[in-house]
C-alpha cells in the first residue's frame, strides 16, 4: 500500500505553471453567494461548495432578482438512495494499484474529506462533486446477495478484494445499514481474502469476524491517518473519526491479532506534510506494522474543490500550497500517469519519499509484507433448503 518515488536521484525541476490566475478565480467563485453554500447549511460538511456536475445539461449561475429577502435554510441533510447493482465485484487493471477486485457497498461518503479523490466519480449520478457527494448516499443492500453469486461462478479465481477503495465502508449510514457486515459475513464462510480501507472507528464493531479472519490470514485493515491535529481534522474530514479515536482503533485492530497498515494520506504541502514522521511513531506504538503514503492527487474538478476549500481555511496558503502541487505534478494541477499519481516527481515529491522512507525504517515498519492466503477459498454453499443425506 505504499506509494513512493521509484528512484530516489532527484530529477530536475520542473517547469511551474503560475497558480496566481487560479487562486484568484477561486476567490471571485467563493464571493459568488449563488456559488458557495453558507455556513450555517452545510456545518459539518467538509466542501465549501456545489457546483455543478461536470455531465449535468445545466450550470447554476447567480443573480440579483431585486427582491432581497433572507431566508433561514435549514442544514443539508443527509439523503441515502437504495441502489440495486446488477454486480458487485469491480475489476481493476491499473498497473499502480495492488488489487484486482474491489467492492463498495456505498457510493458517495458522508465523512466530507475535502480532499477525497472519489468525489468526482458522482458526476456520473448526475450530481456535483462538492456538497452532493458527502449528502446524497446511494447504498447497495443487495450487495451480500450479488456477492454469494458471483463467488459461485463456475469461473471464479479468487484474489484479495479490497473493500472500500473508492468510499469509505465503515462511513456514518454503514451503523444503519450493516452491507459491510454482511459482505464480510459472506467473505469469512467463504475463506476468501479481504484489503480493507477506512478512517472510521466503526470498524472496531466487527473485531469478532475480522479476528476469526486473521487467524486464518485472511485480512488486512488499513486505517487512513491525515493529522493528528484535531482543528485541521475537523476542517478536512468533519465526519470522520478524531485522530485520536482512529490511534485507538489501530490498538484495539492490534491487540486483536488483525495485522494493520497506516496511510499516511493523502500528504497536502504545506498542510500537514510536516507530521509524517509524528503520525508514522503514534501509529507505531499503537501497534501498526506496516505504513504507506500518497501525495495528494486533484483529478477533474477536486482541484477546483480544493482551491474553494483553501480559501475558506487557509487563503494565505493557497499560492504556496499548490505551487508545490504543481511542482510535483510536473507543472500541472494533477497528473494521472500511473507510474507517478501516487507518489508525484521533482525534488517536493522526492524528498516526501526520502522522509516517508527514512522515518518507516527507523520505526521498524514494512519489515513484513503479509500475504494474505486464497488457497483456503470454498465457494459459498447455496441454499436449497434441502437437508443432507448424509
Amino acid at each position: 500500500m505504499s506509494a513512493r518515488p521509484k528512484d530516489f536521484t532527484a530529477p530536475p525541476r520542473p517547469p511551474l505553471r503560475s497558480p496566481i490566475d487560479a487562486a484568484e478565480a477561486a476567490r471571485r467563485r467563493m464571493d459568488d453567494p449563488a456559488y458557495r453554500v453558507e455556513m450555517d447549511r452545510r456545518r459539518g460538511r467538509g466542501a465549501a461548495s456545489n457546483p455543478s456536475g461536470r455531465y449535468e445539461p445545466a450550470r447554476r449561475e447567480s443573480f440579483d432578482d431585486g427582491w432581497d429577502i433572507e431566508e433561514d435554510l435549514p442544514p443539508l441533510p443527509t439523503e441515502v438512495i437504495i441502489e440495486k447493482p446488477r454486480t458487485i465485484i469491480t475489476k481493476n487493471d491499473s498497473p499502480d494499484i495492488l488489487f484486482e477486485k474491489s467492492i463498495n457497498p456505498y457510493r458517495g461518503c458522508e465523512h466530507g474529506c475535502s480532499y477525497c479523490f472519489a468525489r468526482p466519480t458522482h458526476a456520473y449520478q448526475g450530481l456535483s462533486s462538492g456538497l452532493d457527494f458527502e449528502t446524497k448516499i446511494f447504498a447497495k443492500p443487495n450487495a451480500a446477495e450479488l456477492l454469494e453469486k458471483e463467488l459461485r461462478a463456475p469461473n471464479y479465481q479468487p484474489t484479495t478484494i479490497a473493500l472500500g477503495a473508492n468510499t469509505d465502508p465503515y462511513q456514518p449510514v454503514e451503523r444503519k445499514f450493516r452491507i459491510t457486515r454482511s459482505i464480510l459475513e459472506v467473505l469469512n464462510r467463504a475463506n476468501h481474502p479481504v484489503g480493507i480501507v477506512t478512517k472510521s472507528a466503526l470498524v472496531t464493531r466487527d473485531i469478532d469476524l475480522l479476528s476469526q479472519m486473521a487467524d486464518k490470514q485472511l485480512v488486512k485493515v488499513a486505517l487512513s491517518i491525515t493529522t493528528l491535529d484535531p482543528k485541521l481534522a475537523r476542517k478536512m474530514e468533519p465526519r470522520a473519526a478524531t485522530p485520536a479515536k482512529r490511534l485507538e482503533t489501530v490498538r484495539r485492530l492490534s491487540e486483536a491479532g488483525i495485522p494493520v497498515t497506516v496511510l499516511v494520506a493523502p500528504i497536502i504541502p504545506a498542510i500537514n506534510d510536516h507530521e509524517i514522521e509524528a503520525i508514522l511513531k503514534a501509529s507505531q506504538l499503537a501497534g501498526a506494522q506496516e505504513a504507506g503514503y500518497v501525495l495528494l492527487r486533484l483529478p477533474h474538478d477536486l482541484k477546483d474543490l480544493m482551491r474553494d476549500w483553501l480559501v475558506e481555511h487557509y487563503p494565505d496558503k493557497l499560492k504556496h500550497v499548490f505551487s508545490l502541487l504543481q511542482e510535483a505534478r510536473g507543472g500541472k494541477d494533477y497528473d494521472s500517469d500511473w507510474s507517478t499519481r501516487q507518489s508525484g516527481v521533482g525534488p517536493y515529491a522526492w524528498m516526501i519519499g526520502r522522509r516517508f522512507e527514512t522515518a518507516a525504517e527507523r520505526l521498524g515498519l514494512n519489515k513484513r509484507n503479509l500475504s494474505l492466503r486464497k488457497d483456503l477459498f470454498a465457494p459459498p454453499a447455496k441454499e436449497t433448503g434441502q437437508l443432507n443425506l448424509f
